[in-house]
């Protein structure tokens, strides 16, 4: 029933926002001048998580919704970004150059050490959590090409799916079966979602009334 959403003032400030979808309300959460990814909710609704840049690095942050208290995941002098939740809650996975090259990591949701699970060649981003848990889904880049890819949590088993120009977004369906993303070929053509299956097969590009990019699955509701 709410979306966590970043919006830049006129001063160039990012603020966080929740939007109530039943009362058509929303309420500013927080300020933050170094906003550098949207924030995420937590599998309970009661958190978000998000990255702040600081100086030349930037790091993983959690919000309690209730106190408004900010609380600093990871320390790093590298790019820590793009952090999303496991479905239980007890874990985040997030992209960080701190080996040299943006790559998949997964630290436990209060902070603490990180695990790397993705070595492949080229560079991972965008990671996103199954709602399952089976899988996580990533943009992978490397000669001049855009993958949408998906790999297991304890780093086996990387599929990608497709392959082309600026493919980048992933986000899961409810049933943890189907991906959708958004493709820009470049030129004029701009921006459109498509969906693919999980098997790299049955893929389809969603109509949008115009361009259309960074797709966001909701849970399913019951």
């Amino acid at each position: 029933q709410d979306i966590a959403y970043m919006a830049f003032g006129s001063n160039g400030e990012a603020r966080v926002y929740v939007h109530n979808l039943e009362g058509n309300q929303r309420e500013a959460v927080g300020n933050f001048p170094g906003m550098t990814f949207s924030p995420r909710f937590s599998p309970d609704g009661q958190s978000l998580v998000m990255s702040l840049q600081q100086g030349g690095n930037s790091n993983i942050f959690m919000m309690d919704l209730r106190s408004r208290a900010t609380t600093r995941l990871t320390d790093t002098g590298a790019l820590d970004t793009s952090p999303s939740f496991s479905p239980d809650g007890a874990q985040i996975v997030f992209e960080s150059d701190r080996g040299g090259a943006q790559q998949i990591y997964i630290m436990p949701a209060r902070g603490g050490a990180a695990n790397r699970i993705s070595f492949g060649e080229g560079s991972y981003s965008t990671p996103v959590w199954s709602p399952r848990g089976d899988y996580i889904a990533f943009t992978k880049q490397g000669g001049g090409q855009f993958a949408i890819g998906i790999i297991k949590p304890d780093g086996s088993g990387e599929r990608i799916l497709t392959s082309g120009f600026h493919n980048e977004g992933p986000t899961f369906a409810p049933n943890g079966r189907v991906l959708m993303f958004f493709r820009d070929p470049g030129g004029n053509s701009g921006p459109s979602l498509y969906t693919i299956d999980i098997t790299g097969r049955n893929e389809q590009r969603v109509p949008t009334p115009g361009f259309a990019s960074d797709p966001a699955w909701s849970p399913l509701l019951s």
